[in-house]
């Protein structure tokens, strides 16, 4: 029997699955996609991020991946900047944009180096093993059934894990989904990439050099009155319609080499249970996070650091299951607050953002205030960073 079953190979559950069989623990992880190249993986590695990768041993492996690191934030209203602020905001290192897909695969190589690892990938996990009441493994969809002393379920904000032990997901209300276009990069971005923020009439969207060599990113975002999906729109026209002059060429430009589209449905939430006796929750299974200020692996990795710490102690001794259950609610206490008070700044941020996107007036407002004013308005937003760019809590390896 495994000691421990890992259910999704995301960050949170690969950098655990590494932690954890460093330390001699039995390990499966389950990955129910057959590769990591997904559409969609979040990029962005925050000051907080770094520090969990570097505290496990991994920026070299970081090094060896495609990565590209931020110069400033830029929010750019009615085509005119309303302020700029430079990396690393304090940091001893800037966020870094990293390619997803290598750096599981790198943390997934580098756990399959020790004997006690197991990998079993493009197989889902259909239900959860039950003994006496406690999850006592997982059964795969080709039918095989793993019997473990603990399940954790890392497998994302549809998590299987979550659903078949019967924890309840509090979600917020829906307020936005993005539309997420790839397109060729503008030579101005590749010399210093900018994550540009541009409100323009009612329309918002980001855009970015992504860690991948070559490709804007362009994030899109929809409202709920937005009917019309855009589909067949002309989307190099109506980027350029919204952008200042240098990008708006570009767009018109490159218009023809635009992406269709993928539609990234967003949900925000939190269990208020993380747990159930011998299965656990972490990441996004446990909280899933709005994509404002890019909290999701950021958190995830530190999810990973603080579940390490309660168990690695308490499975390299063979602990009873009564003190493995009781690690569980421990975890969860020492991680929650950070995650609740990373979900309300995310809320507060996206608030402003909609008065600013709805409210001509305040637009106008802004654009008028003298330099002093905008310094104001530029130290008030740096403020609100902090906490999401550096953690809440502290939080250290210490196995």
């Amino acid at each position: 029997m495994k000691q421990v079953v890992i259910v999704g190979a995301g960050p949170t559950g690969a950098t655990l699955a590494l932690l954890l069989v460093r330390c001699g623990i039995g390990v499966t992880l389950i990955e129910a996609a057959k590769d990591f190249d997904r559409v969609f993986r979040g990029e962005a590695l925050m000051p907080s991020g770094l520090d969990a990768l570097a505290q496990m041993g991994l920026s070299p492996l970081l090094e060896r991946i495609p990565h590209r690191p931020l110069a400033a934030w830029e929010f750019i209203i009615e085509g005119q900047q309303l302020f700029r602020v430079e990396e690393p905001m304090g940091a001893s290192r800037p966020c870094t944009l990293i390619a997803q897909p290598p750096l599981l695969e790198a943390l997934i190589e580098e756990a399959r180096s020790h004997p006690n690892f197991e990998f079993i990938g493009g197989v889902a996990v259909k239900d959860l093993l039950w003994e006496e009441g406690r999850v006592a493994g997982v059964k795969l969809a080709d039918g095989r059934e793993i019997a473990s002393s603990l399940v954790i379920g890392a497998d994302g904000r549809g998590s299987a894990v979550r659903q078949r032990a019967g924890l309840k997901l509090i979600t917020q209300p829906k307020s936005i989904d993005v539309l997420w276009f790839k397109l060729p990069v503008h030579p101005r971005l590749v010399e210093e990439n900018v994550f540009y923020s541009i409100v323009s009439g009612d329309r918002v969207f980001s855009v970015f050099h992504g860690a991948e060599a070559g490709k804007l990113h362009l994030a899109w975002v929809l409202f709920p009155n937005d009917a019309n999906e855009g589909k067949n729109a002309n989307w190099g026209d109506i980027f350029a319609s919204h952008s200042p002059a240098w990008l708006a060429e570009h767009f018109r430009n490159c218009r023809d080499a635009i992406a269709a589209p993928v539609r990234l449905s967003v949900l925000v939430g939190h269990c208020p249970q993380w747990h159930q006796p011998g299965a656990l929750l972490l990441g996004d299974a446990a909280h899933p996070m709005s994509p404002v200020r890019a909290q999701g692996i950021n958190l995830a990795l530190r999810d990973a650091i603080v579940a390490a710490n309660h168990l690695v102690p308490l499975l390299t001794n063979e602990a009873n299951h009564e003190s493995l259950d009781a690690a569980l609610g421990k975890i969860q206490r020492d991680r929650e607050p950070e995650i609740l008070l990373a979900q309300r700044l995310q809320k507060r941020e996206a608030q402003q953002g909609e008065i600013l996107r709805s409210s001509r007036l305040v637009r106008s407002l802004l654009l008028r205030f003298p330099p002093q004013l905008r310094a104001l308005v530029r130290r008030s937003w740096v403020e609100r960073q902090q906490k999401m760019r550096n953690g809440s809590v502290p939080v250290r390896l210490r196995v």
